[in-house]
């Protein structure tokens, strides 16, 4: 795109999104996502009914009466944006490119971190930290991101999970809420996720195209490249062995990183190229609140 089409695209994704996260995702976010602890607010009178276990002993025996301790929810998070940007992400066989549902994406967390006055950070990845933005807060920082994330041309285009969560747990020391967004088309990534997943609230969000997931059984020779490595290859779609092999990778894939988020503890959230990004986003806040009132 150029300039003028991006700075388009990005006042479009604003305006939706702002109107999305005020009537929808601020109340799920914060309903979802806690505080770090606790921290000191003020000493006030003991009234009747106070909790006695909050009693300030040395101010209550200073001043001659009972006083109280009151604290607060340390309400301020930070939130990493960790992006793919390999080259599997430039691919969509309907209206929109995955790249693009990933800009989307962010803007809906950016923008509901930025509602409930958190700090969001961006890092962009490939086989290479492709770009790292520190966490800030404020309207400008959200629109960088998502300036960054549709005009952003990275590098290289093959795809290294475990060298990105490896940085992402040297960098991002202070616990937070880390969103994971990739088509994790990769393997050996368990040990620096289980690091990550123990130290930050974990949520993967796995963007697939209808087309990457079932080939279409057509009487047809296609020439494709694959996107990460530029390799390119000659396949029969009408071949239903090459379609059955096709499947059960796609299969074995996913159901590795399903696995492993489980090991975890974490909820991924899939997202098809096909569908608004609003409905599965939104079922996961609501079934994640309701996890939260139960425990």
């Amino acid at each position: 795109m150029q300039p003028s089409e991006i700075l388009k695209r990005v006042r479009q994704i604003e305006i939706t999104t702002s109107k999305l996260v005020a009537e929808t995702f601020a109340g799920e976010y914060l309903s979802v996502f806690k505080g770090q602890g606790m921290e000191f607010a003020e000493v006030r009178e003991y009234t009747p009914g106070d909790d006695i276990r909050s009693i300030d002993w040395n101010v209550t025996a200073r001043l001659g009466k009972p006083f109280i301790k009151r604290f607060m929810e340390e309400r301020e998070l930070t939130l990493m944006l960790a992006c793919d940007v390999s080259g599997s992400q430039y691919f969509g066989s309907h209206s929109r490119l995955k790249s693009e549902v990933v800009a989307e994406l962010a803007a809906v967390f950016a923008f509901s971190a930025l509602k409930n006055n958190d700090k969001v950070g961006l890092l962009l990845y490939s086989d290479q930290t492709e770009l790292y933005i520190p966490p800030r807060k404020g309207r400008l920082h959200a629109l960088r991101l998502v300036r960054e994330l549709l005009a952003f041309e990275p590098k290289s285009k093959k795809t290294d999970l475990t060298g990105m969560l490896t940085h992402i747990n040297r960098v991002f020391k202070r616990r937070g809420i880390l969103i994971m967004i990739s088509d994790f088309m990769d393997s050996g990534y368990a040990i620096p996720l289980k690091l990550a997943a123990r130290k930050h609230d974990f949520i993967p969000v796995r963007i697939e195209d209808p087309l990457e997931e079932k080939l279409p059984n057509l009487p047809v020779l296609i020439e494709a490249e694959d996107p990460e490595t530029g390799k390119i290859a000659t396949y029969d779609l009408s071949n239903r062995r090459f379609r059955d092999r096709h499947k059960i990778c796609r299969f074995r894939n996913h159901d590795e990183a399903d696995h492993l988020f489980q090991s975890v503890g974490a909820d991924c959230i899939d997202i098809r190229t096909t569908v608004p990004v609003t409905e599965p986003v939104v079922a996961y806040f609501k079934n994640r609140a309701r996890k939260n009132k139960r425990s």
